[in-house]
This record gives C-alpha cells, structure tokens and sequence, in this order.
C-alpha cells in the first residue's frame, strides 16, 4: 500500500500519517524529517538544505528525488509507505510515478487536506514536537497542549519547536507551497486516487477525525 500525504505545512499531514501508520502497521517516511535530521547531525546533505529550509523554500527536485529513491529502496518499505511532504512538484509525481512503476508499484490513494490560510499560521506557530526520534508525537499549544508544559504526554522527552515555525517563514513557505505545489493536486486528481478533507476548527474536524475516516475506509 503506497499513499501520499498533499496540503499545505500546518494542516495536519504529520498527525494523519502517523495514526494512519499506526492503525495500518505501514511505516510512514517524511522528507521534512529526512532533512532535518541531516542538519541535526551536520552531514554534507544536511548543509545543503539548510539554507533552502530556513528560508521557507523548496529543497531543488533533483536533491530530494535523490534522497527519497534511496529511502524506498531499503527493506523495511517492501510493503508499503506512507509518503509525507513528497511529492511536492509535478516534476517530483512524475519521477515517483515512473520510480514506482520500474519496481512493479504504484499510487493506491493521494490524500489532500485543505485548512484556511489564517488557522494554518497560527497552528504552526503554537505547534510543539516531541524532540525524542522514536516517538515525534506533535502538539498544539492550543488545540491538542500536553499535560505537562513541555513534556510529551507518550515518551516524557521534552517538546520542541522547530526554527521555521514562525509566521514569516510560514508565510513565504505558503506562499511557495500554492505556486509550485497546488498542480500536483490536479495531477492526481487526474489519475483518479485523489481524496480531499477539509480540516478546520471552524467545521468541527480534525485530523484526528480524517484519520479515522481513513482508517476504516482502507481496512474494508
């Protein structure tokens, strides 16, 4: 089972993947993860994209095809991956598209989450991380705070806020997201495996509720 992940930062992809990879024992891979754990540890790839991500900018199509080729060629995504942040332009989904269909796979559902642009920015600047590596449960200071001020709830490692999680980074990062990645939204939808959730406090929906949506519809 191979799904994909599509919406803007801040709408809840990294929740909905993460429950869905829990209920549907499929390992979830985040290229936001993948850089950012590069840059932790200082390595050459990780120099490369910092500059890129600080900025709110796309990584360059060539450097993160590069990265997530090698990821789904390792053993643990024999049977299946949620992919997380990737594809983010048409010329990534075609590149994937033709990845996938060299190695006998393809695209089961592209699973779109739309929130208004407001309650994007303010998610993502009250948005907390668990900064232990095995666990990397996500937190809402307003919408989903832990019990304990910046503990996590599952692991009791401390939260953490990540540097580009401010409204002018955010800002740009949106800006950058519906003018190079809106058409993938098109391109799948074209391919018939599109699914679009609107995800809102104003309506009630979480993505805890898509979640489940998604959960018992892939089950059947």
């Amino acid at each position: 089972m191979i799904i994909i992940m599509l919406g803007a930062p801040g709408t809840g992809k990294g929740t909905v993947a993460g429950i869905l990879s829990e209920n549907l024992n499929v390992p979830t891979v985040s290229s936001g993860d993948i850089f950012r754990k590069a840059i932790q540890e200082k390595t050459e790839l990780g120099k490369e994209v910092e500059g890129y991500l600080s900025r709110g900018e796309l990584v360059p199509d060539e450097l993160t095809i590069k990265v997530i080729e090698a990821r789904l060629n390792e053993p643990d995504l024999a049977n299946g991956v949620i992919l997380d942040g990737y594809p983010r332009t048409t010329a990534q989904a075609e590149r994937l598209d033709k990845f996938l269909s060299e190695h006998g796979k393809k695209i089961e559902l592209a699973i779109n989450l739309e929130t208004p642009r407001e309650e994007l920015i303010e998610r993502v600047v009250n948005r907390r991380i668990c900064e232990n590596s095995e666990c990397k449960t996500i937190y809402n200071l307003k919408l989903n705070p832990p019990k304990q001020d910046g503990i996590c709830d599952k692991c009791g490692s401390k939260l953490m806020q990540r540097k580009d999680d401010n409204e002018e980074v955010m800002n740009n990062r949106l800006d950058t997201y519906f003018k190079q990645t809106q058409p993938i939204i098109d391109f799948y939808d074209k391919k018939g495996v599109l699914c679009t959730y609107e995800v809102s406090v104003k309506i009630n929906r979480m993505g805890t509720d898509v979640a489940k949506e998604l959960t018992e519809r892939l089950k059947k």
